[in-house]
């Protein structure tokens, strides 16, 4: 059967992202920075050999960021997320507030940036608004303005 092909009767695994592995080159730089954002810490490991495993979990969120020593060979930096939020206003001003070095807001296409217009959606519209701010590792994360999903989301 291929992939496309949904003629069978197939049971359907839900799969949920928990996680996201982020890579960092200072884990208590980083650990600072998350918490300074206001997400929970929800352990701070150190296992046997070198490995320390950090998750934090944003405000509303069912999926965490991990990060630490020995759990990614990825390059500090070169990972990007992506945030939903419901008032782009309150938390662009609340990040603004906790003193992160957030982008100005914008609409229109998130990618690329010259397609991005200054200012938050005129209408408001859910997944029109956005700003983006950075770990101190240069890890970015895009913050999406959503009020009404589209069919099939939670």
């Amino acid at each position: 059967m291929s992939q496309t092909d949904t003629s069978r009767s197939v049971t359907r695994v839900d799969m949920k992202l928990e996680v996201h592995v982020i890579p960092v080159a200072d884990v208590e730089r980083s650990k600072q920075f998350y918490g300074h954002l206001g997400w929970r810490l929800d352990e701070d490991v150190a296992a046997p050999k070198d490995v320390r495993v950090v998750q934090f979990t944003p405000p509303g969120s069912a999926c965490s960021v991990t990060f630490g020593k020995g759990i990614t060979a990825a390059t500090p930096g070169s990972a990007a997320g992506g945030l939903i939020v419901s008032d782009i206003e309150a938390a662009h001003g609340e990040l603004i507030r906790r003193g992160i070095d957030a982008s100005e807001m914008w609409h229109g296409a998130p990618f690329p940036p010259e397609a991005r217009l200054s200012g938050p959606d005129p209408k408001r519209a859910s997944y029109g608004s956005f700003f983006s701010f950075k770990d101190p590792d240069g890890n970015t994360w895009l913050v999406q303005e959503v009020t009404t999903r589209l069919p099939g989301r939670i």
